[in-house]
């Protein structure tokens, strides 16, 4: 494919496409009369974002350790890291603008983020397939302890509550506290329909 075909399927402009060539982001060929022919999209060797997110400003020194720990991720996984984004919003408001450039950007192939809820509080799955679907991913550092996503929902939503009500320290107590009493409930629920059938 040409680089303005590239560019233009990119949404980016054909300096920027350009650039990307030079710099060696973009596997091409430059054909003797002077056209830039690149691989596919899908052989292209895309650039690795990690993304870190806290709910209020006065969590700035938490945002920089959730960078620092996602950038020791990577490098023990070798990745090569193109872009970082911390943003200060929260993880219910779909209106983030810096998040919705990171997931435009198609150069970004990967994007790591320390748990979903640093992505979203809700909708995780339908980002994760759509950037699939461009042969890019998410990659979460820390997976959820349980297996049940209603809980989690379920825990995310009280989480980001009890922030709001009872601050950050005392809401992480409260969370787990709930997510106990959840989990628990969900157990005996289980137990009772085994016991019925």
């Amino acid at each position: 494919m040409k680089l303005s075909q590239f560019a233009k399927e990119n949404s980016i402009s054909y300096k920027t496409a350009w650039r990307m060539w030079k710099r060696g982001e973009l596997e091409a060929i430059q054909l003797p009369t002077g056209t830039v022919v690149i691989k596919q999209a899908s052989e292209q060797k895309f650039g690795v974002a990690l993304y870190a997110r806290v709910s209020s400003s006065d969590q700035k020194d938490d945002c920089e350790r959730q960078l620092l720990r996602l950038r020791e991720y990577a490098a023990a996984r070798g990745y090569q890291i193109q872009k970082e984004v911390v943003e200060v919003a929260s993880g219910l408001n779909d209106q983030r603008p810096k998040l919705s450039k990171l997931l435009k950007d198609r150069s970004i192939g990967k994007i790591i983020v320390e748990h979903k809820d640093r992505l979203t509080r809700f909708g995780f799955n339908y980002i994760s397939q759509l950037m699939e679907t461009d042969g890019r991913s998410i990659e979460v550092m820390i997976e959820s302890d349980t297996k049940d996503e209603l809980v989690d929902d379920f825990v995310a939503i009280i989480t980001s509550m009890a922030a709001r009500i009872y601050g950050r320290r005392n809401s992480k107590r409260a969370a787990e506290r709930i997510k106990r009493c959840v989990e628990s409930a969900v157990q005996d629920e289980a137990d009772e329909t085994g016991i019925q059938n």
